[in-house]
């Protein structure tokens, strides 16, 4: 009966010592997922080799001293295609860096997974949809700009939420209904909603704040 009681001692040590390469392979596997959806015509992403351990050694991603990926770098790269699910899967990313590319289709709803995220800048890219209300659970966010895309819908009201959020750029959409007032929303220049079909700021108890969508 001994043996068993050996063999757990001996495969105990060995699972604490792999599993901190299988969490940083899954994140791997997100990011090799991303690719596989982008069209790069300048192989920016041609490090990307999936056979590797983790990510940490790939052009564009930065990686703590844990091996999680923390932030992704690919603004201005001239790719196109679309995001997906795997995203969320980033669990300690804090920089999501992927403006003026042509990145079309909708921002997927399980970015709001990414917990420990600071910036989020998607600006300058062909984005449609609504703004995802599930934002709202990133309280570590503090830079959020998604101007110059095709975003419609109104601006989610969940996000006055986010007490940590300093800058906030919505413009140049197709945005409508009204302007949060609540939260770190009253601090917000107007410039930040230009160009949109918003009415101004929310009128409690005279108006919804979808007002005109």
């Amino acid at each position: 009966m001994a043996f068993p009681s050996a063999l757990f001692i001996f495969v105990l040590p060995l699972f604490l010592v792999i599993s901190p390469t299988l969490s940083t392979n899954s994140e791997g596997n997100a990011l090799h997922a991303l690719r596989s959806r982008l069209f790069d015509p300048k192989n920016v992403l041609q490090s990307w080799d999936p056979t590797l351990v983790n990510p940490c050694t790939w052009f564009h991603v930065t990686c703590d001293s844990n091996n999680h990926v923390v932030r992704l770098d690919l603004g201005n790269s001239n790719i196109s295609g679309s995001l997906g699910r795997e995203l969320g899967e980033l669990k300690h990313l804090q920089y999501l860096e992927l403006y003026r590319n042509n990145i079309i289709g909708k921002i997927p709803k399980e970015l709001g997974n990414l917990e420990s995220l600071i910036s989020m800048d998607l600006y300058g890219n062909k984005f449609e949809g609504k703004i995802p209300k599930s934002f709202a659970k990133l309280k570590s966010l503090r830079f959020l700009r998604l101007n110059d895309n095709k975003l419609t819908g109104s601006i989610p009201r969940e996000l006055t939420k986010l007490s940590n959020l300093k800058v906030f750029d919505v413009s140049n959409n197709d945005l409508c209904g009204t302007i949060p007032v609540d939260g770190p929303f009253g601090s917000f220049p107007m410039e930040s909603y230009a160009n949109n079909k918003l009415k101004g700021p929310e009128l409690k108890g005279l108006v919804p704040y979808d007002f005109g969508c």
